[in-house]
């Protein structure tokens, strides 16, 4: 739908989008309200305007209404009406799901399925072949099938973006974009928060336990924290950065992967105190046979920036032709930090095709 909006001595169209949620846990719940509290801006400044016509959850089934489902409601967790009007709670797919919210726009927030991606791979798929662009948070698809869906995506005229997989909303993949005819040679960085906290929070006294406990009691880590523990997220995350900067396709296997399990809270401390600390470390380099990687705890110097990156902050260090060293920092983000990438996503998809 397209309306007329006037801005000072200028003019500009109007476009509304449906929105549909695949997931609507903590993080798509967190950008359906930063989609209202921004709405005025985007609208205004953007031309943007917007409905959440689907949500997909466990608990609430598929619900689908082209006309809108109340966003205030859907944000809360109010009940929402059982069958709203043109409304199919069991389409048999996500296709008919898409096709009965007429979606413009998927935000896709499911689990991550570190051995193959799946369901979120196919969520996407389907949703470029519907029509929609399609927004992940989900840093799975990008690891097992990037290059198929980024292929899909320009056949198709619409836009797989996923800049809140790494970093939160850090805008790391666009700012590459940012950068044209740059090789990147490689990188370091710290991109797991869980362990971060762990390792921090062992500094301070407490054990491995202790310490995981902590963090679950902040929400940071998940009840079952296997995949931060083991090192799986950050590698996932550093295959996702191969693959889309270095456009180098590259398995989790090949990752020499090691996490913070062995690690006890006397070794730490006695680390901090030689003044070289443990951090969960991730490595990526150019060869001339591909890209070699790894994910494993190491002692830093403190004279590294790497240091002096704790709690669940993160860091990266990008190495280049051009450019021999560019560094990005994030500071204890919350959810709104990925929730805001995929808003800004949201707002590069449609702008670029309007």
């Amino acid at each position: 739908m397209i309306g007329l909006f006037a801005h000072g001595a200028r003019a500009f169209h109007i476009h509304t989008y449906n929105l549909c949620f695949l997931g609507f846990g903590n993080v798509n719940r967190t950008l359906a309200q930063l989609l209202i509290d921004r709405e005025p801006e985007l609208r205004e400044r953007h031309g943007i305007n917007f409905r959440i016509t689907g949500i997909a959850t466990r608990r609430l089934g598929w619900l689908a209404d082209p006309n809108g489902l109340d966003p205030k409601a859907c944000v809360e967790q109010a009940p929402l009406p059982a069958r709203p009007r043109g409304s199919d709670r069991k389409p048999g797919s996500v296709r008919n799901w898409l096709k009965a919210a007429r979606a413009d726009v998927l935000f896709e927030a499911t689990s991550l399925n570190v051995e193959n991606g799946q369901p979120a791979v196919d969520h996407i798929r389907a949703a470029l072949h519907h029509g929609a662009d399609a927004i992940t948070a989900n840093k799975g698809p990008i690891v097992h099938a990037y290059r198929e869906l980024r292929d899909l995506a320009a056949a198709r005229g619409k836009r797989f973006l996923f800049e809140s997989t790494v970093m939160d909303g850090v805008p790391i993949f666009s700012f590459f974009d940012q950068l044209p005819a740059i090789h990147l040679q490689g990188f370091h960085g710290i991109l797991n928060s869980t362990t971060n906290v762990i390792l921090s929070e062992m500094e301070n006294g407490l054990n491995f336990d202790e310490s995981l406990k902590k963090a679950q009691s902040l929400g940071i880590a998940e009840t079952d924290a296997t995949h931060d523990i083991d090192g799986w997220d950050a590698a996932v995350k550093t295959a996702a950065l191969i693959a889309v900067l270095m456009d180098v396709p590259i398995r989790l296997q090949e990752i020499e992967r090691e996490g913070i399990r062995s690690l006890n809270a006397e070794a730490v401390r006695a680390a901090r105190e030689q003044a070289r600390p443990y951090k969960l470390i991730c490595r990526a380099k150019k060869t001339e046979s591909g890209v070699t990687a790894s994910v494993r705890p190491e002692q830093v110097p403190l004279t590294d920036p790497m240091a002096q990156i704790a709690g669940t902050s993160s860091y990266i260090y990008f190495q280049t032709d051009i450019f021999p060293g560019l560094a990005l920092t994030e500071e204890n983000p919350g959810l709104y930090a990925t929730a805001y990438g995929m808003l800004a996503d949201f707002v590069r998809a449609v702008t670029a095709s309007s």
